[in-house]
Formats: structure tokens, sequence, C-alpha cells
């Protein structure tokens, strides 16, 4: 712990070096966003809840009658609300993230990628990350939030759950990431 503390406050977020931007910085500015939406919308910020509103809205499109005898949504109607554009920013700041960090690289393949298994394994990649977003969206519906749901806004008001989910995060990523890149 106290190592810890000596690296980050010998590191000053405002002249951090690396390519990207300063995560220090970046972690202040959500901080800011999440005790913004608290007080604008008294809500968390969270995305999972965005992805099954939209699920609902195409349902309600195909069999309206079904949808709506579903248990979810009987108890949370699809609506089109405030977490759809948080989605949509999310992807957008992403990109202009990406591109104003100097990260943009339009690769595919990350080298550890192609080591692992191979330089043409593209239709392998698409569906190893489709298949990741599809657990990671089942997992966070199942667990009644997503990440920014349970480690953002859920951590920030010392929710022992959240606490707990964000523990899970990390003790079911390291594994995978392991076997997925043969660490």
């Amino acid at each position: 712990m106290i190592s810890l503390l000596a690296v980050t406050t010998a590191t000053d977020p405002l002249s951090y070096a690396g390519p990207a931007w300063s995560p220090y910085v970046v972690g202040a500015l959500i901080g800011v966003l999440s005790w913004l939406t608290f007080y604008f919308s008294d809500k968390a910020i969270g995305a999972s809840s965005a992805y099954a509103n939209v699920a609902g809205a195409i349902g309600r499109l195909v069999s309206r009658r079904h949808t709506d005898s579903l248990d979810y949504f009987k108890n949370n109607p699809p609506k089109l609300n405030w977490e759809l554009t948080l989605v949509i920013g999310v992807l957008i700041g992403s990109f202009v993230a990406a591109w104003t960090g100097h990260e943009m690289t339009g690769e595919w393949l990350p080298p550890m990628w192609q080591a692992r298994f191979g330089a043409n394994s593209y239709i392998l990649r698409m569906i190893a990350a489709f298949a990741g977003g599809l657990l990671m969206a089942f997992g966070a519906r199942l667990g009644g939030g997503c990440t920014s749901g349970h480690g953002i806004s859920g951590t920030l008001q010392l929710s022992v759950g959240s606490w707990i989910a964000v523990v899970c995060f990390f003790l079911g990523g390291i594994p995978v990431a392991m076997l997925l890149f043969g660490i």
C-alpha cells in the first residue's frame, strides 16, 4: 500500500507522458460526471440498462404482446432515455480519445493476439469480441449492473455489493486474459 501511494504521489497527473490521456485526469472527470449525473437525474451512471431498453424497444416492434409479457419488461418498461445517450457518448468519446491521444492505429489484430492465434485470425478475433460482449451483457444484467454501474457509481456510494462485484470482475478477468493470451 505504501509503495502504491509513493508511485501515485510521485506522478504529476497533469504532465503525464504516456501516449494516451492521463488516467488520473480522466478518472477525476468520470467522478465529476458521476456527481453531476446524481445531481441532475438522481440516478447512477450505468450502461447495461440501455442495452436492455434497446432490446425491449426492438422486441416491441417485432412482437409487442410477447415483449410486454416478459417479467423484466413488466417491471421495467423499455424506454430510450439518457442511458442510451451515455452509451453513444462513450462510443464517440472513445473515438475522440484515441484520435487525440494518437492511438488510432487501424490495427485489427494486436501483436499479442497475432502471436497467440496467427496473423490471419481476423474472423476469430471478431467472434471472440462479439462473444465477449454478449457474455459481458448477460453477466451485467444477471448481476444487476455493469462495470460502470458497479465500478463507478456503486463504489462511489460505498455499496458493498458493488465492491464485491468489482473484485469479481478482476478475479474473472485476470485468469481469462491469462488463458486467452497464454501468459
